[in-house]
């Protein structure tokens, strides 16, 4: 069985390192089964504050970045804050771009909170016929739709994109409905529920479920 290579999406005010981090639990899980290569949004995310993203704290990371600003003139990220800014986007998409002709091909991609947000609009992006982005699955970790006005194009139409969608009951970062809203945009997803919070669940029960949804992919 071939070993899955799969792109990773930090979320906000982390970085590919430390990304690297807190997945080590997921990593040991999916060990043999797939490998998960990180990549460092563009944007730096200057000190603003001890609490962003509904309560993200700014001390994850001494080198903190983002995919985008829901707020251009301070220069930060809240998932709950309604916004007509998404500066950094394009940037981001050029980064993700290079990462798939210099590290690719992958065969999925994954994203954690504002990565997984990101992965979304790349899956629908994908669906759209942009060349840029080719994979066959993806893995949405608190994720959420934008409430970017600007972002609203890719929640158009259902997303076709294989997804297993992943969240916590008692995520007070990233609500439990906001990913759920977020996974009614794909076409039959799969979904894994913990009871914890806003991190990346990887005990027994939970190694099931993604390995049964990798499975499908697996040659």
């Amino acid at each position: 069985m071939a070993v899955l290579r799969v792109l990773c999406l930090h979320g906000y005010r982390q970085n590919e390192r430390t990304f690297r981090e807190r997945a080590g639990a997921l990593r040991k899980v999916l060990r043999g089964r797939a490998e998960l290569i990180g990549v460092s949004a563009p944007l730096l995310v200057s000190d603003n504050g001890p609490q962003l993203q509904g309560g993200e704290s700014s001390s994850q990371s001494d080198d903190p970045r983002g995919w985008w600003f829901s707020n251009p003139q301070k220069e930060t990220f809240d998932a709950l804050e309604d916004s007509d800014s998404c500066q950094g986007l394009e940037e981001s998409l050029k980064v993700i771009t290079k990462a798939f002709v210099e590290q690719g091909p992958f065969d999925g991609i994954l994203g954690f909170s504002q990565g997984a947000a990101l992965v979304a609009m790349l899956c629908a992006l994908k669906q759209q016929g942009d060349e840029r982005f080719q994979f066959d699955f993806a893995v949405l970790v608190a994720g959420f739709k934008s409430l970017s006005t600007v972002h609203q194009v890719f929640y158009h139409h259902p997303i076709r994109v294989p997804s297993l969608h992943v969240f916590g009951e008692t995520d007070r970062v990233i609500p439990g409905e906001m990913s759920q809203e977020l996974a009614s945009q794909f076409i039959d997803p799969m979904i894994l529920t913990h009871k914890g919070g806003h991190f990346i669940p990887a005990s027994a029960p939970h190694k099931k479920v993604y390995l049964e949804f990798l499975d499908k992919f697996s040659i």
